[in-house]
């Protein structure tokens, strides 16, 4: 046999080999995608798991739910129904302040209660310190805080005005965005308290008031009157506590 023979033969072989040693291994590797719920595999014998693929799982069924004004109207119209609870403690070092949320704003209600509930508020500070005036809270300067915000969903509330509902001193309310925001949308992670002796009547009709301070305004006293730089942020952070009592 010609070397040239036995050279074509050789090449053939070595072809076919390679053709039939295909890394399946590494292209059913998917890479990683924030936001996915771990999943637990079920038992299945080894000709159903090799048969599955990636493309053959639901989407709903991997990706975490996140909040968006599409269906914040019905998420939260059926939340609030399965949990009517209205009253939280709010606890910092300088103690607890028990917040009343008003049935008659539902859908920030239970926006309050659900971020209670998902412990969004845990760590979370009062970052903003305006003297005599409102105490502000639910941020932080963690990293992880934009991470955990993201999860949650991106997202503002419709506000909902009653007119009996005024920014007396212990009112709770919402912040906003002030940009292109014209029908006064609530951004659902930041609340604050008036702290002004005489309430802050130029606020009204500018925010959602969600709820009102029944306990702990001496608390919310002490947090106005601590040390701050020169953007109202405490020199020593606040940190919060959110629990649900009833």
């Amino acid at each position: 046999m010609s070397f040239v023979r036995i050279f074509y033969i050789i090449s053939c072989a070595t072809v076919f080999f390679l053709s039939s040693c295909e890394d399946k291994q590494s292209k059913q590797k998917i890479p990683p995608i924030k936001n996915i719920k771990k999943t637990t595999t079920s038992s299945k014998s080894a000709t159903d798991t090799a048969s599955s693929t990636p493309k053959e799982e639901k989407k709903e069924d991997i990706e975490a739910f996140r909040l968006s004004n599409d269906n914040l109207h019905a998420f939260f119209e059926d939340y609030g129904k399965k949990h009517p609870e209205s009253l939280v403690k709010v606890t910092t070092k300088f103690g607890d302040i028990h917040i009343k949320l008003y049935k008659e704003t539902p859908l920030h209600r239970a926006n309050f209660i659900y971020l209670v509930k998902e412990k969004y508020f845990d760590e979370t500070f009062f970052y903003r310190v305006a003297k005599g005036f409102v105490i502000q809270g639910g941020n932080s300067d963690r990293q992880q805080m934009a991470q955990r915000r993201f999860e949650i969903g991106d997202y503002t509330l419709p506000q909902e005005p009653i007119k009996q509902l005024k920014h007396v001193r212990g009112a709770v309310a919402l912040s906003k965005q002030w940009v292109d925001n014209p029908s006064n949308r609530s951004t659902p992670f930041e609340f604050f308290i008036v702290a002004a002796r005489k309430g802050a009547p130029h606020l009204d009709g500018e925010h959602t008031i969600f709820g009102k301070v029944i306990k702990g305004m001496s608390v919310v006293d002490k947090i106005s009157n601590v040390p701050v730089d020169g953007s109202e942020w405490p020199i020593e952070n606040i940190f919060i506590k959110a629990t649900v009592i009833k």
